[in-house]
């Protein structure tokens, strides 16, 4: 493979940039800029072609096997001055290196075996992380979390397989005759987790993205003045004159490590403006799509039958009520802490039942190997063939290994050969 290199650091003036170089000939191209590499680190002067002196750097070697990517990889950190950066990025092009394409240190890292698919999806993931939660679930997808679960639902998966395979070919040896109660419990207890999992991929998936929380109510009940005030800013445009909000307007918000989008939308009410009436109708479908909605109500607006048993509802405009309680105010800010914690409370409560699981490709992954569990029960249910069964218990193996990127079709025999002695 060519040996690549890339600014690992953000492009710009810093106090230090980070150039890595990984491949076979990591260690010969760095060799290029400087008397010798260190077999650990240490401080080295790096030179141009004529000798001159580029910068001064902390150089880091990594062996291959212990690096990132798995190759040998080095590590130059130098003045964080793009002058510098361009000048070792020419001086390692004409020593051989290639520039690294995007994301290639990365799939180096999945092909020689150092992460596996969900590993790559979950460090994605944790680089895009904006909040605290964000980050934990992108952690625990990184550090193998998924990993560990296929892991563990591989095993008895294998060992199900092997159980009916050994009656099949091994009839004649030590095996046990009746083996469907063990498989009856093993491929049970693996179904019952997948189908948990995929329960809370939902809400996942949403903790990665951001929940969307759309505000809601009649024209001039100070949606968007609420608006601007969870901004902190002039995000939203108010006016006493009705119906000023005709699009969708959204703002991104940490609440307590929780990502969230607040909408703000049209005014709800009837309206002969051709404009406004396409404003209303998409503040309704996009809320309706929303995670969550906040309604703010007032007497005689016409919002009652639009209003069901999941959304938050306030008073709307406190400050011109005397601020009774369960009302809200942007203008004063009266309210807007317990709506925030209330908020809060409504999505923490789905965020709890979030499962390891992030991306649809993973419920897609899951329910592969849930239809073969299904479809092995079938033949058993049915005294069909135990080829059949075995077949069927392999594909809901080979779909929990695609969430991975693995597919280990020797480990059955492994199973078997280990578990019953067979082939002494």
């Amino acid at each position: 493979m060519d040996t690549i290199f890339a600014l690992a650091t953000a492009s710009g003036r810093a106090g230090v940039s980070v150039i890595r170089i990984s491949g076979p000939d990591a260690v010969k191209i760095a060799s290029g800029l400087m008397t010798d590499v260190p077999l650990d680190r240490g401080l080295r002067i790096l030179r141009d072609a004529s000798g001159a002196v580029i910068d001064h750097a902390l150089v880091l070697s990594f062996q291959a096997g212990h690096s990132f990517t798995g190759e040998d990889v080095v590590e130059l950190q130098t003045h964080g001055s793009p002058a510098v950066v361009k000048a070792v990025s020419a001086r390692l092009h004409t020593l051989g290196a290639r520039h690294a394409e995007a994301g290639e240190f990365t799939r180096r890292a999945l092909d020689n075996g150092r992460l596996d698919l969900s590993q790559v999806e979950g460090l994605a993931d944790l680089i895009d992380a904006e909040t605290e939660m964000q980050r934990q679930q992108a952690v625990r997808v990184f550090t193998g979390g998924i990993g560990d679960l296929v892991e563990q639902w591989r095993r008895k998966l294998i060992r199900a397989a092997a159980l009916v395979e050994a009656t099949i070919d091994f009839a004649d040896e030590e095996v046990p005759t009746d083996v469907s109660p063990e498989v009856t419990d093993l491929l049970s207890g693996v179904k019952m987790q997948l189908q948990r999992e995929i329960a809370g991929a939902s809400v996942a998936e949403r903790l990665r993205s951001g929940f969307e929380v759309a505000i809601i109510g009649a024209p001039n009940a100070g949606k968007s003045t609420l608006l601007n005030r969870l901004a902190g800013r002039d995000a939203a445009i108010t006016s006493e004159i009705a119906g000023t909000t005709r699009d969708v307007i959204e703002v991104n918000f940490d609440l307590h490590g929780i990502p969230v989008t607040f909408l703000d939308t049209a005014g709800i009410r009837e309206t002969e403006d051709t404009v406004e009436r396409l404003g209303v109708e998409r503040a309704l479908d996009r809320s309706r799509r929303a995670d969550l909605r906040v309604v703010l109500k007032s007497d005689d607006d016409g919002m009652d039958d639009e209003i069901s048993e999941a959304d938050l509802v306030y008073l709307a405009q406190a400050d011109r009520f005397g601020e009774p309680v369960n009302a809200v105010s942007g203008r004063t800010g009266y309210g807007v802490e317990k709506m925030i914690a209330d908020i809060h409370d409504r999505l923490a409560d789905r965020v709890r039942f979030t499962s390891t699981a992030t991306r649809e490709r993973h419920v897609i992954a899951m329910s592969r190997s849930i239809d073969g569990i299904d479809a092995a029960f079938r033949y058993m249910e049915s005294e069909g063939s135990e080829d059949l069964i075995a077949e069927n218990i392999r594909s809901s193996i080979r779909a929990i290994e695609a969430l991975i990127g693995r597919v280990d079709v020797e480990s059955l025999l492994d199973e078997i050969f280990s578990s019953f002695c067979i082939g002494k």
